[in-house]
Protein backbone atom coordinates (compact mmCIF):
# COMPACT_ATOMS: atom_id res chain seq x y z
CA UNK A 1 0.00 0.00 0.00
CA UNK A 2 1.60 3.13 -1.26
CA UNK A 3 2.30 5.82 1.54
CA UNK A 4 -0.32 8.66 1.61
CA UNK A 5 0.68 12.24 0.35
CA UNK A 6 1.48 14.75 3.12
CA UNK A 7 1.10 18.17 2.46
CA UNK A 8 3.89 19.65 4.78
CA UNK A 9 6.40 17.39 3.52
CA UNK A 10 5.56 18.37 -0.25
CA UNK A 11 5.19 21.83 0.94
CA UNK A 12 9.18 21.76 2.27
CA UNK A 13 10.47 19.96 -0.95
CA UNK A 14 9.04 22.78 -3.31
CA UNK A 15 10.32 25.24 -0.94
CA UNK A 16 13.45 24.08 -0.78
CA UNK A 17 13.47 23.68 -4.93
CA UNK A 18 12.13 27.13 -5.07
CA UNK A 19 15.13 28.35 -2.88
CA UNK A 20 17.69 26.20 -4.74
CA UNK A 21 16.79 27.68 -8.28
CA UNK A 22 16.81 31.51 -6.85
CA UNK A 23 20.19 30.89 -5.54
CA UNK A 24 21.61 29.81 -8.73
CA UNK A 25 19.91 32.35 -10.45
CA UNK A 26 21.60 34.94 -7.95
CA UNK A 27 24.87 33.39 -8.85
CA UNK A 28 24.75 33.41 -12.63
CA UNK A 29 26.55 36.42 -13.82
CA UNK A 30 24.76 39.44 -15.60
CA UNK A 31 24.97 39.34 -19.17
CA UNK A 32 27.68 41.69 -20.41
CA UNK A 33 26.87 45.13 -21.85
CA UNK A 34 27.46 45.48 -25.69
CA UNK A 35 30.54 47.31 -26.41
CA UNK A 36 31.13 49.63 -29.68
CA UNK A 37 34.24 49.85 -31.92
CA UNK A 38 36.35 51.47 -29.59
CA UNK A 39 35.97 49.22 -26.69
CA UNK A 40 33.68 51.07 -24.57
CA UNK A 41 30.63 49.94 -23.43
CA UNK A 42 27.61 50.84 -25.49
CA UNK A 43 25.18 53.54 -23.75
CA UNK A 44 22.78 53.81 -26.48
CA UNK A 45 18.73 53.64 -25.78
CA UNK A 46 16.12 55.86 -24.04
CA UNK A 47 16.64 56.18 -19.92
CA UNK A 48 14.90 57.65 -17.46
CA UNK A 49 15.22 58.16 -13.73
CA UNK A 50 12.54 57.10 -11.05
CA UNK A 51 12.47 59.06 -8.12
CA UNK A 52 11.20 61.89 -6.69
CA UNK A 53 13.54 63.91 -7.03
CA UNK A 54 12.28 66.79 -9.40
CA UNK A 55 9.92 67.12 -6.36
CA UNK A 56 12.75 67.91 -3.91
CA UNK A 57 16.48 66.80 -3.90
CA UNK A 58 16.53 65.36 -0.19
CA UNK A 59 14.43 63.69 1.53
CA UNK A 60 10.61 64.97 1.84
CA UNK A 61 7.21 64.24 2.85
CA UNK A 62 4.72 64.76 1.37
CA UNK A 63 3.26 68.37 0.69
CA UNK A 64 0.55 70.39 -0.93
CA UNK A 65 0.33 72.22 -4.02
CA UNK A 66 -2.26 75.15 -5.22
CA UNK A 67 -5.13 75.00 -3.71
CA UNK A 68 -6.83 75.10 -7.27
CA UNK A 69 -5.13 72.38 -8.40
CA UNK A 70 -6.11 69.66 -5.62
CA UNK A 71 -3.96 66.71 -5.76
CA UNK A 72 -2.76 67.69 -9.22
CA UNK A 73 0.52 69.72 -8.50
CA UNK A 74 0.91 68.16 -4.69
CA UNK A 75 4.31 67.07 -4.06
CA UNK A 76 4.81 63.20 -3.54
CA UNK A 77 6.94 61.95 -0.26
CA UNK A 78 10.33 60.33 -1.37
CA UNK A 79 13.61 59.80 -0.50
CA UNK A 80 16.32 62.18 -1.69
CA UNK A 81 19.60 61.05 -3.67
CA UNK A 82 21.84 64.02 -1.84
CA UNK A 83 24.77 61.78 -0.66
CA UNK A 84 24.32 61.99 3.41
CA UNK A 85 20.77 63.76 3.06
CA UNK A 86 22.74 67.62 3.33
CA UNK A 87 23.27 70.65 0.80
CA UNK A 88 26.10 72.53 2.44
CA UNK A 89 24.78 75.92 1.89
CA UNK A 90 26.60 79.43 2.93
CA UNK A 91 24.35 80.69 5.12
CA UNK A 92 22.09 83.97 3.07
CA UNK A 93 22.02 80.80 0.40
CA UNK A 94 19.96 78.74 2.74
CA UNK A 95 17.89 81.77 3.47
CA UNK A 96 17.73 82.34 -0.28
CA UNK A 97 16.61 78.65 -0.92
CA UNK A 98 13.85 79.04 1.55
CA UNK A 99 12.66 82.35 -0.04
CA UNK A 100 12.78 80.64 -3.50
CA UNK A 101 10.41 77.48 -1.78
CA UNK A 102 7.86 80.34 -0.90
CA UNK A 103 7.59 81.31 -4.43
CA UNK A 104 7.98 77.92 -6.15
CA UNK A 105 4.84 77.76 -8.03
CA UNK A 106 5.78 81.28 -9.80
CA UNK A 107 9.68 81.12 -9.54
CA UNK A 108 10.68 77.82 -10.51
CA UNK A 109 12.29 77.79 -14.06
CA UNK A 110 10.35 74.38 -15.43
CA UNK A 111 6.81 76.17 -14.75
CA UNK A 112 8.10 78.43 -17.77
CA UNK A 113 9.80 75.71 -20.14
CA UNK A 114 12.94 76.82 -19.77
CA UNK A 115 15.83 74.46 -20.31
CA UNK A 116 16.33 72.66 -16.87
CA UNK A 117 20.64 72.52 -16.86
CA UNK A 118 22.53 69.63 -15.31
CA UNK A 119 21.86 67.73 -13.64
CA UNK A 120 18.40 68.00 -13.02
CA UNK A 121 17.77 66.91 -16.81
CA UNK A 122 18.70 63.50 -15.96
CA UNK A 123 16.03 62.87 -13.09
CA UNK A 124 13.21 64.85 -14.41
CA UNK A 125 9.88 62.86 -14.30
CA UNK A 126 10.82 62.24 -18.48
CA UNK A 127 12.62 60.10 -20.34
CA UNK A 128 16.08 61.09 -21.97
CA UNK A 129 17.81 59.75 -24.73
CA UNK A 130 21.91 58.76 -25.26
CA UNK A 131 22.83 58.67 -28.87
CA UNK A 132 26.50 57.84 -28.77
CA UNK A 133 29.86 58.60 -30.90
CA UNK A 134 33.32 58.44 -30.46
CA UNK A 135 34.04 62.00 -30.56
CA UNK A 136 30.60 63.13 -29.75
CA UNK A 137 27.51 61.72 -27.43
CA UNK A 138 24.22 63.24 -27.51
CA UNK A 139 21.94 63.45 -25.22
CA UNK A 140 18.23 64.55 -26.42
CA UNK A 141 16.11 65.76 -23.62
CA UNK A 142 11.93 65.21 -23.73
CA UNK A 143 10.90 68.15 -21.83
CA UNK A 144 11.68 71.12 -24.04
CA UNK A 145 12.89 69.12 -26.91
CA UNK A 146 16.51 69.62 -25.35
CA UNK A 147 19.70 68.86 -26.70
CA UNK A 148 22.95 68.34 -25.11
CA UNK A 149 26.04 67.70 -26.90
CA UNK A 150 29.39 65.57 -24.75
CA UNK A 151 32.46 66.28 -26.47
CA UNK A 152 34.79 63.49 -26.59
CA UNK A 153 37.48 65.54 -28.82
CA UNK A 154 39.06 68.90 -27.75
CA UNK A 155 37.25 71.78 -28.21
CA UNK A 156 37.55 75.04 -27.14
CA UNK A 157 35.56 76.27 -23.71
CA UNK A 158 32.57 77.95 -23.95
CA UNK A 159 32.62 81.99 -24.48
CA UNK A 160 29.41 82.29 -22.98
CA UNK A 161 27.18 80.65 -20.49
CA UNK A 162 24.15 78.45 -21.61
CA UNK A 163 21.34 76.71 -20.08
CA UNK A 164 22.95 73.48 -20.47
CA UNK A 165 26.50 74.45 -20.28
CA UNK A 166 29.57 73.13 -21.88
CA UNK A 167 30.21 69.20 -21.58
CA UNK A 168 33.72 67.82 -22.05
CA UNK A 169 33.77 64.14 -21.82
CA UNK A 170 36.07 61.13 -21.43
CA UNK A 171 36.57 57.38 -20.44
CA UNK A 172 37.51 56.55 -16.94
CA UNK A 173 37.53 52.53 -17.43
CA UNK A 174 33.77 51.53 -18.38
CA UNK A 175 32.82 54.74 -16.81
CA UNK A 176 31.40 57.97 -18.91
CA UNK A 177 33.07 61.05 -17.00
CA UNK A 178 31.06 64.47 -17.97
CA UNK A 179 33.03 67.89 -16.80
CA UNK A 180 30.55 70.19 -16.77
CA UNK A 181 30.98 74.00 -16.71
CA UNK A 182 29.70 77.06 -18.23
CA UNK A 183 25.88 76.99 -17.11
CA UNK A 184 24.27 80.16 -16.11
CA UNK A 185 22.50 80.72 -13.19
CA UNK A 186 18.72 80.49 -13.98
CA UNK A 187 18.08 76.69 -13.55
CA UNK A 188 17.33 75.45 -10.26
CA UNK A 189 17.92 71.69 -9.03
CA UNK A 190 14.28 70.76 -8.33
CA UNK A 191 10.91 72.25 -7.30
CA UNK A 192 12.02 73.20 -3.77
CA UNK A 193 14.18 75.93 -4.95
CA UNK A 194 17.62 74.61 -4.44
CA UNK A 195 20.02 76.44 -6.83
CA UNK A 196 23.15 77.25 -7.48
CA UNK A 197 25.42 80.34 -9.11
CA UNK A 198 27.23 80.86 -12.52
CA UNK A 199 30.22 79.30 -11.00
CA UNK A 200 28.56 76.31 -10.88
CA UNK A 201 30.78 72.92 -11.61
CA UNK A 202 29.51 69.29 -12.18
CA UNK A 203 31.26 65.83 -12.49
CA UNK A 204 29.00 63.37 -13.77
CA UNK A 205 29.68 59.36 -13.57
CA UNK A 206 27.84 57.39 -15.80
CA UNK A 207 28.46 54.03 -15.36
CA UNK A 208 26.39 50.76 -16.74
CA UNK A 209 25.90 47.94 -14.13
CA UNK A 210 24.17 45.46 -16.46
CA UNK A 211 22.38 46.45 -19.98
CA UNK A 212 19.54 48.14 -18.61
CA UNK A 213 20.69 49.67 -15.18
CA UNK A 214 23.08 52.14 -15.40
CA UNK A 215 24.12 54.06 -12.00
CA UNK A 216 24.67 57.88 -12.33
CA UNK A 217 26.11 60.32 -9.86
CA UNK A 218 27.35 64.13 -9.99
CA UNK A 219 29.86 66.12 -8.12
CA UNK A 220 28.70 69.84 -7.90
CA UNK A 221 30.56 72.51 -6.93
CA UNK A 222 29.87 76.21 -6.62
CA UNK A 223 32.03 78.03 -4.49
CA UNK A 224 29.84 81.17 -4.57
CA UNK A 225 26.94 79.38 -2.93
CA UNK A 226 28.09 76.27 -1.15
CA UNK A 227 30.69 75.65 1.58
CA UNK A 228 32.05 72.15 -0.57
CA UNK A 229 31.34 70.07 -3.04
CA UNK A 230 28.33 67.51 -2.86
CA UNK A 231 27.50 64.92 -4.40
CA UNK A 232 23.91 63.03 -5.77
CA UNK A 233 23.87 59.85 -7.20
CA UNK A 234 20.65 57.24 -8.76
CA UNK A 235 19.95 54.33 -10.69
CA UNK A 236 19.00 55.18 -14.59
CA UNK A 237 17.08 52.73 -16.35
CA UNK A 238 16.63 51.96 -19.91
CA UNK A 239 13.38 50.86 -21.78
CA UNK A 240 13.34 47.64 -22.95
CA UNK A 241 9.92 48.31 -25.08
CA UNK A 242 10.87 47.51 -28.56
CA UNK A 243 8.32 51.20 -29.42
CA UNK A 244 10.13 52.99 -27.27
CA UNK A 245 10.98 55.96 -28.62
CA UNK A 246 12.06 60.04 -27.57
CA UNK A 247 8.39 61.48 -27.75
CA UNK A 248 9.30 65.49 -27.25
CA UNK A 249 7.71 67.52 -24.64
CA UNK A 250 7.01 70.76 -26.18
CA UNK A 251 5.74 72.74 -23.49
CA UNK A 252 6.53 76.45 -24.75
CA UNK A 253 3.36 77.40 -26.09
CA UNK A 254 2.11 76.12 -22.52
CA UNK A 255 3.96 78.85 -20.41
CA UNK A 256 3.15 81.88 -22.90
CA UNK A 257 0.24 83.04 -20.66
CA UNK A 258 2.78 83.40 -17.29
CA UNK A 259 5.41 84.46 -19.07
CA UNK A 260 3.63 87.46 -21.40
CA UNK A 261 0.48 87.36 -20.42
CA UNK A 262 1.00 90.48 -18.81
CA UNK A 263 1.61 92.44 -22.16
CA UNK A 264 -1.41 91.47 -24.00
CA UNK A 265 -3.65 93.98 -25.06
CA UNK A 266 -6.72 94.63 -23.00
CA UNK A 267 -9.93 95.82 -24.97
CA UNK A 268 -10.90 99.80 -23.51
CA UNK A 269 -13.56 99.91 -21.54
Amino acid sequence: MSTPFRTGTGTAVVLAALALCATSAATQAPSAPARGPDGHPKLDGIWQAFNTANWDIQDHSQSPGPTAAGALLAAPGGFGVVEGNEIPYQPWAAAKKKEHFSRRWTDDPEIKCYLPGVPRATYMPYPFQIVQGTSKIMLLYAFAAGVRTINMDKVPPSPVDTWMGHSMGRWEGDALVVDVRSQNDQTWFDRAGNFHSDALHDVERYTLIVPSHMNYEATIEDPKVFTRPWKISMPLYRNIDKRAQLVNYKCVEFSEEILYGHLRKKPNP
